[in-house]
Order: C-alpha cells, then structure tokens, then sequence
C-alpha cells in the first residue's frame, strides 16, 4: 500500500553494499547523485558498516551473508540459496525501478533475480580492476543492461561491450 507521497513518484534504486572496496565505491557513486533517488540499501546482517557512513538516507535491507569461502561446496550453495530468498523478499519489499552495484559476489542472487523480474541492472566493475576481471564482472557481464568500466585498458582487454566510464574514486 502506498501513501502517495514524494517517494512513490521517485526512481527507486536498490544499492547492494558489500563489505570493502566495493561499497565504498558506490556510496562515492551515491554521494554524487544526491538525494533525488529513492535508496534502499542491502547490507549482510554481520556487516559492521553503520548506516552512518551512507551519504544519502535510505531503508536498509539485512540479507544473510553466502560464507563464499566455506569449505564444503553444499554449505556454500546453501548459503547461496538462503540468500536468494533474502534477495527476493527484499526485491519485493523494496521494488526497486533499477539496480546499481559494484558488485561484491553476495550481489549475484539478486542480480539474477533483477534479471528475471526485468529490473535494469547497472554494475560498475570495481577500480581495483585494470588488466583482469572480478569474478562478479565475469558473471555479470552480458547479464547487466549497462557494464561500466573504470580503466580503458579492461574494456579493450576484457569486455569490449562495457562502456568506459572514468574513475570513481
């Protein structure tokens, strides 16, 4: 049920953070956009970010974290699976209008969900990246509908579809 207010008439984007770099180069992103975007955040329970450090205000969405480094591949899928109930739970409480991350590997379930739901998705391959790919990009590429670049040289090596878009950071 909505209220009919201001934030119903704006673009809503669900912004996906994960625990490093990766956020720290969306919220720039963020920051830059300013507040005339509807945020909502997703953000693993154990993340000990506060939502302090969030330049822009928004709701934020707890999701359970995949333990990507777990030695037995079923726990690993399980994790994986749990987290694409999460995603889907927050993707309708949310509904975001698009997509945006940088892409920590916790953000594949709900980009494949976004992809099912044809909500755009917008990745930005992290900075850190010049000559070789992050296993998200890898992933991602070919599933968002627009691949950002931050260095030239990945997207004449790597992905010639991405679009090079400068620096973040």
């Amino acid at each position: 049920m909505t209220d009919g207010g201001e934030s119903d008439r704006r673009i809503r984007i669900l912004i996906p953070l994960g625990e490093g770099g990766h956020s720290k180069e969306i919220l720039h992103l963020v920051s830059l956009l300013g507040d005339r975007y509807d945020y909502h955040y997703m953000m693993v329970r154990e993340d000990p970010m506060s939502t302090d450090r969030l330049p822009v205000k928004g709701r934020v969405h707890r999701c359970h974290r995949p333990h990507l480094k777990e030695r037995h591949q079923w726990k690993a899928l399980l994790g994986y699976g749990v987290l694409a109930l999460h995603s889907a739970g927050i993707l309708l409480r949310a509904r975001p209008h698009a997509l945006v991350h940088a892409g920590p590997a916790m953000t594949i379930p709900v980009s494949v969900l976004c992809k099912i739901f044809r909500i755009p998705i917008v990745f930005i391959e992290t900075g850190s990246r010049v000559h070789t790919a992050s296993r998200t990009g890898r992933f991602l590429y070919g599933l968002a509908d627009l691949f950002l670049v931050q260095w030239p040289e990945l997207q004449e090596e790597i992905f010639p579809d991405a679009c090079y878009a400068g620096l973040l950071l």
